[in-house]
């Protein structure tokens, strides 16, 4: 950033044609948008940006015949893509604007690589919830069980960017630097308080609170980036400093009112970090590990309510319970407190976090036996990360409860010993037919009678070495030609646009790996162009 516009945000108000609220990967995809079709944009983030793009595993889910599939020898077209894709976005838009989302699939990823993201062909070899640094294709949703498979021909379009752990810094990088070698500035370590709007309505501003003392400024960068990473690992140790940032902020920043000539984009996240939000519209989700920084705290959706508009899907949360890798664990049986199946448990972990939810306390456990155990051991060093390997390492030491018989363990873990005789039994003799009557490959389907058996605790709640990540998918709805915020009749509000996690989109029902990110380019690009092309 020029030393003169550092010098000119610090001491007086500014006019710029569009500003993005949130530097993440929503607002960097909005900001690069406008700036190409020729607008002054301005990105304001309250800290050094990224938001929860830079810190997810880099996942893009495209499909439609990528070059990547190509590269992969993997076939693909939309219409498999739009149909796997119904069954899991429901009504979160309208039918015109999934088809769209999925027509543009190749194009966005390819408008991505151009950016300076890198991808790469190498097929995963097996189902997993993140592939290890061999590959860069997956299959990262449930395309492969049924209902899905049997309406569209499964396809893997999982495009984790190419970098070694979880990769979502290397697509943010290459955002953020493709965003500043265009007309576009950011402002950093820069909260945004309000809206301005004009007699008539129209959204033509925000108002901020900038720090800018150097003391400042290098205090809440060490403590907001401790605090991040601090709440990936442990968010009680993270808590710690949410308290010390804020008053950082109040005693530092500085206010600093930017004039907006055609818009304002909302793209600030969504409001995981925000537990009194979670507990009013998503209650079941108050003890998960909150995914993203504590700028997902839903201050981006209170802005665009200030301004009249209106939220959807407030309810929906993604939950991610994960138990694969290593592989093997998928044999196992998942059921709840009574003893009842609840899923496939070769889904994917969003849709699994979705049945538990469902539960009595959102309770559940995988039951294993010890051919399993054993088998998910020897799996280990080849099909995991070092966040897998720590996660599983932990339900193989002490992050289990054993048994010698069901119906002990049933008594250990607090399940109906009954309910679960009866689930075993039926699961056994349909292993020992051949089926399964819930779809899961005969591939993965045994009999559990190999004693001692093994109790995983898989509850929607956090436990220090088996996190629950989770992220909000509701927001504030939106033209779905425009990104533009609507009111509750529908009505759009002059100047003022929303992204991301920030507005409902594609990802609003139900969320697999890579549609979060792919919505942020698809909704951002929306919104950058619509609001540079606004009057």
């Amino acid at each position: 950033m020029p030393e003169a516009w550092k010098r000119a945000v610090a001491l007086e108000d500014t006019e710029v044609d569009v500003v993005v609220v949130g530097f993440g990967g929503a607002g960097a995809c909005a900001a690069i948008e406008a700036a190409d079709r020729g607008a002054d944009v301005l990105v304001v983030d309250r800290f050094q940006g990224g938001g929860a793009t830079a810190i997810s595993g880099g996942v893009v889910y495209a499909g439609g015949g990528t070059v990547y599939q190509k590269e992969a020898g993997c076939d693909d077209s939309v219409e498999a893509m739009l149909n796997y894709l119904r069954l899991e976005v429901g009504d979160a838009v309208s039918p015109a604007t999934l088809e769209r989302f999925c027509a543009d699939s190749v194009a966005n990823l390819d408008w991505l690589a151009a950016n300076g993201v890198p991808f790469e062909g190498s097929l995963a070899p097996r189902k997993t919830s993140y592939p290890t640094n061999d590959y860069y294709l997956y299959y990262s949703g449930s395309e492969a069980a049924p209902p899905f498979r049997d309406a569209a021909t499964p396809a893997p379009r999982g495009h984790r960017a190419k970098g070694r752990g979880t990769s979502g810094k290397v697509l943010f990088k290459a955002l953020a630097r493709a965003a500043t070698q265009r007309r576009v500035r950011v402002a950093r370590q820069t909260r945004v308080t309000g809206l301005t709007t004009d007699a008539d309505g129209r959204v033509t501003g925000v108002e901020c609170r900038r720090i800018t003392s150097t003391t400042g400024r290098l205090a809440h960068r060490w403590l907001s980036v401790s605090n991040r990473k601090l709440n990936i690992y442990f968010r009680p140790a993270g808590r710690l400093l949410d308290g010390p940032i804020r008053r950082l902020e109040a005693r530092h920043g500085r206010t600093w009112r930017v004039r907006a000539r055609r818009g304002v984009i909302l793209a600030a996240g969504g409001f995981v970090f925000n537990r009194k939000m979670l507990a009013e519209h998503a209650p079941p989700y108050r003890s998960g590990s909150s995914l993203g920084t504590i700028g997902d705290d839903g201050s981006g959706i209170r802005l665009g309510e200030s301004a009249g508009g209106a939220t959807a899907r407030m309810h929906r949360v993604s939950a991610w319970r994960f138990f694969n890798p290593p592989l093997s664990l998928v044999e196992g049986v998942l059921v709840n407190r009574d003893g009842e199946r609840l899923c496939n448990e070769l889904y994917y972990g969003a849709r699994i976090g979705d049945h538990i939810a469902e539960q009595r306390d959102a309770k559940a456990y995988l039951i294993i036996d010890q051919r399993i155990l054993d088998a998910a051991k020897s799996q280990l060093a080849g099909q995991t990360l070092w966040f897998q390997r720590w996660q599983a390492n932990y339900l193989f030491t002490v992050g289990h409860l054993k048994a010698g018989n069901i119906e002990e363990l049933a008594t250990r873990t607090g399940i109906d010993p009954a309910g679960l005789r009866r689930t075993l039994d039926t699961y056994n003799a349909d292993a020992r037919s051949g089926k399964d009557r819930m779809g899961k490959d005969a591939e993965h389907v045994h009999p559990l009678e190999r004693g001692p058996f093994y109790a995983f605790d898989c509850s929607l709640r956090t436990q220090r070495g088996f996190p629950c990540p989770m992220i909000t998918l509701g927001g504030l709805t939106v033209d779905e030609e425009s990104g533009a915020v609507t009111r509750v009749d529908g009505s759009a509000i002059p100047g003022l646009y929303a992204a991301g996690r920030t507005a409902v989109g594609v990802c609003s029902e139900s969320y697999v790996s890579g549609l979060s990110i792919a919505d942020c380019v698809f909704s951002g690009r929306r919104a950058g162009s619509a609001a540079a092309g606004a009057s």
